[in-house]
C-alpha cells in the first residue's frame, strides 16, 4: 500500500504516470465488467469457447456481478407489495383481536401508510416519495390541509376510548391523529406536527396550534412569542435531520407496553429509536410485536404476526371482531378548531398557506397551550431540532 510520504516524494512526472496508470486500470476493469455482464446474460448453451475462457479469467468479476444481481433481486422483493388472501386475512385479524383483548398495555405505532387513504403519499411504497425520487421521477405536491382523518385514524381513536389502546406513537407530521379526536395525552409525535409552532425561549415550552401548515425548511416561522418575544419554530424533523431527545416528551403512556401494533410503517426509521422497542428489557420481557404492512420491514423476523393488508381493511375487520362501531369523522367536532391560536393583527401576512376551513356556522374557539410534562394536561411529544434547537441546557 502506498503511503502519503511515498507519493509526496515522487516527481511531478512520476505522479502523473501513476495517475495515468490508475485511470487505465479502472478503464480495463469497466471493460471487463461490461464484457462479463454481456456473457452472463446469455444462456450457458450459447456460450462460446472465448466466453468460457473469459469467465475463467475473470472469476472475481463474475462473483461481484452475481452478488450485485442477488442484492438487486433481494431489494426488489422487499419493495414488492404482498396481499394476504381474504380468508387468511380474517384469521390473522382474529388472532390480533385476541392478543389485544389479553394485553394490559397495548400501544400503536403508526407510519405514512395509514394516511394514504387521505391522499397523502407514503415514502417507500411503489408510488412513495423516496421510491419515485430514486427512480428520477417527479413527485406531485399534495395539499395536506385538505386531508381528513382516515378510517384507521378513527378506529385508533375509538380503540383508545374503549381502553384497548393505551398510547399512540406516530412518525407522521400530518396532524390527523390530533384531528381524529385522540387525546394529546395519549399521543407522541416523533417527527412533529405540521400545525404546531413552539417558543424555544419559554420554559416550560409554549406552543401555538394554527389552522395552516407552519413548517419551514429553516424551522423559524417568522412569528414571535407573545410572552417573551422569542422566535417561534416549527416542530418538524426534516429529512436528513436527527431527533435529539432520548425519548418522546410524552413517553410515559407507552413505556409500559406489553403489545406493539405497527400500522403502515416501513420501520426503517423507527427501528433506530431503541427506546421504542424496550431494548433495556430482557428479550423475554419485551412487548409482543404485530405488524400490518404490505412490504417487508426490518422487524418482520421479530414479529409474532405479520399481516399483509391495507390498514383501513385490517382495522375494519378488527373493529368487527371486537364488536366496536367505527365512528365517522365529523369536521364540526375536529379538536383543531378549539385548540387553534388566532394570529395577531401584525401576523396576518406571516404565511401564505391554505387554511383548514371550519364548517359553516362553527365558531372557532382558541386557547394557548403550555407544555408541562408534570401537569395534568400533557402535550404530544416530539423529537427533533424543531423543538430542541435553541433551548439552553440546564447546568
Amino acid at each position: 500500500m502506498e503511503t502519503a510520504g511515498s507519493v509526496t516524494g515522487l516527481s511531478r512526472t512520476e505522479r502523473k504516470a501513476r495517475e495515468r496508470a490508475k485511470i487505465l486500470q479502472q478503464e480495463e476493469q469497466r471493460k471487463a465488467f461490461k464484457l462479463v455482464s454481456k456473457i452472463l446474460k446469455k444462456t450457458e448453451a450459447d456460450w462460446t469457447k472465448e466466453d468460457v475462457a473469459m469467465l475463467q479469467q475473470s472469476e472475481g468479476v463474475v462473483q461481484e456481478l452475481k452478488q450485485r444481481k442477488t442484492k438487486r433481486e433481494t431489494l426488489k422483493r422487499k419493495l414488492e407489495e404482498v396481499f394476504d388472501d381474504p380468508e387468511e386475512l380474517k384469521l390473522k385479524v382474529k388472532q390480533l383481536a385476541t392478543a389485544i383483548r389479553k394485553a394490559k398495555h397495548p400501544v400503536v405505532y403508526t407510519g405514512a401508510g395509514i394516511s394514504t387513504a387521505a391522499s397523502i403519499p407514503d415514502y417507500r411504497g411503489p408510488s412513495g416519495v423516496w421510491t419515485l425520487l430514486q427512480k428520477g421521477r417527479s413527485v406531485s405536491v399534495s395539499d395536506l390541509s385538505e386531508a381528513e382523518p382516515t378510517l384507521t385514524h378513527m378506529c385508533i381513536m375509538k380503540l383508545h376510548e374503549n381502553k384497548l389502546v393505551q398510547h399512540v406513537v406516530s412518525q407522521n407530521c400530518d396532524g390527523l391523529h390530533l384531528r381524529s379526536g385522540l387525546p394529546r395525552s395519549a399521543l407522541s409525535e416523533l417527527h412533529g406536527n405540521m400545525y404546531i409552532e413552539v417558543c424555544t425561549g419559554c420554559s416550560p415550552a409554549r406552543e401555538g396550534i394554527h389552522l395552516f401548515d407552519v413548517t419551514t425548511h429553516r424551522h423559524g416561522t417568522g412569528r414571535r412569542c407573545p410572552k417573551c418575544g422569542g422566535e417561534l419554530r416549527d416542530t418538524i424533523v426534516h429529512f436528513g435531520e436527527r431527533g435529539t431527545l432520548e425519548q418522546p416528551l410524552n413517553w410515559k403512556g407507552a413505556e409500559k407496553a406489553d403489545l406493539i401494533l405497527c400500522l403502515g410503517s416501513s420501520l426503517k426509521v423507527l427501528k433506530k429509536y431503541a427506546c421504542l422497542w424496550c431494548m433495556n428489557r430482557a428479550p423475554s420481557k419485551r412487548p409482543e410485536l404485530y405488524i400490518v404492512n404490505l412490504q417487508w420491514t426490518p422487524k418482520d423476523d421479530l414479529a409474532v404476526l405479520k399481516i399483509h393488508g391495507k390498514c383501513d381493511d385490517v382495522l375494519k375487520l378488527l373493529m368487527e371482531e371486537l364488536n366496536i362501531e367505527i365512528p365517522a369523522y365529523d369536521k364540526s367536532k375536529d379538536p383543531i378548531f378549539s385548540l387553534s391560536t388566532p394570529l395577531r393583527p401584525d401576523e396576518e401576512d406571516s404565511h401564505s398557506r391554505k387554511l383548514i376551513t371550519p364548517p359553516e356556522g362553527l365558531e372557532v374557539c382558541s386557547q394557548e397551550v403550555v407544555h408541562d410534562s408534570g401537569g395534568a394536561s400533557v402535550s404530544g411529544g416530539w423529537f427533533g431540532r424543531g423543538y430542541s434547537k435553541g433551548r439552553k441546557k440546564k447546568r
